[in-house]
């Protein structure tokens, strides 16, 4: 896929991402992600009411006034997007997919970050783990088009290749966690987007589930609801490559929701309205 052709592809996804999503989203993302800080903006005079804390001594001292410092909010925040890749998330509802619902969100927050001008940052987990560089808006989009197109879990026409045989997550669920870690420290504001299918230990996940800028989103479709049959599905191991055939429906994940650790969007929904919602 060269640039004129991932630039087309952006486009189609841009003009679909507008076309299915509110248009208040961009105040909501705006009004939810605060800055890390607060930086001086200027003077004014002290009057009966203003916090004291925030008078200016040295300056008041000088003059015939009392002074306070002022402030605004630091913006330019950095949302880091973690994109759990995994065999299960090439199957959905209605001919959408559990990644192409996945692909439209992170296009989304790129999207919104053009117009809050935060920045974005996505880590993908597959082989190997990749991250992009922060980016916004249509510039971030192609990035994260092209990386997918690398990766070859998308076509030339920007549609998930659904036939997948090799396995494409090899991350370590340990390793997984020390990185969303990392950044929960610094401050960051973090966004998980996965089907969980590659969980396997939930003590280490219940570790960071309750910090508060930190966002878990499920997505499923309704075969992932269906408890009356088996759903078996063909995977590999992501650590030794052989080949395995899981029950999905043996999996017990009510622990997980408890509190609203983890939010869930549904690929037969309007995915893109929710993923909004649900996180401010």
């Amino acid at each position: 896929m060269n640039l004129k052709e991932i630039e087309r592809v952006v486009g189609l996804i841009q003009s679909h991402i507008f076309k299915n999503s509110n248009a208040y989203a961009s105040g909501m993302l705006r009004s939810h992600f605060r800055g890390s800080g607060l930086q001086f903006r200027e003077h004014q005079i002290y009057v009966p009411g203003d916090d004291v804390r925030f008078i200016d001594w040295k300056l008041s001292a000088r003059s015939s006034n009392t002074y306070i410092k002022t402030f605004e909010e630091e913006r330019n925040v950095e949302i880091v997007v973690f994109v759990d890749l995994s065999q299960t998330l090439f199957y959905g509802f209605n001919n959408v997919s559990k990644l192409q619902a996945m692909i439209e969100i992170v296009a989304l927050l790129y999207l919104l970050a053009g117009e809050t001008q935060d920045v974005i940052r996505v880590i993908i987990w597959s082989d190997k783990t990749l991250n992009l560089p922060p980016k916004k808006g249509k510039e971030g989009l192609t990035l994260f088009i092209s990386c997918l197109e690398k990766l070859g879990v998308i076509d030339a026409d920007g549609k998930v290749i659904l036939n997948q045989s090799k396995a494409i997550n090899t991350i370590i669920e340990t390793s997984k966690i020390a990185q969303i870690k990392s950044y929960l420290a610094r401050r960051k504001e973090v966004i998980y987007l996965g089907d969980l299918s590659l969980m396997k230990d939930r003590t280490i996940w219940e570790k960071i589930l309750d910090k508060k800028n930190m966002h878990c989103f499920r997505v499923y479709s309704p075969i992932d609801k269906n408890d009356d049959v088996p759903f078996m599905v063909k995977t590999k191991d992501p650590q030794t490559g052989k080949s395995l055939v899981r029950d999905l429906k043996n999996r017990n994940d009510k622990a997980l929701f408890v509190k609203e650790r983890f939010k869930e969007i549904g690929v037969h929904e309007r995915y893109l309205e929710k993923f909004v919602r649900e996180l401010v």
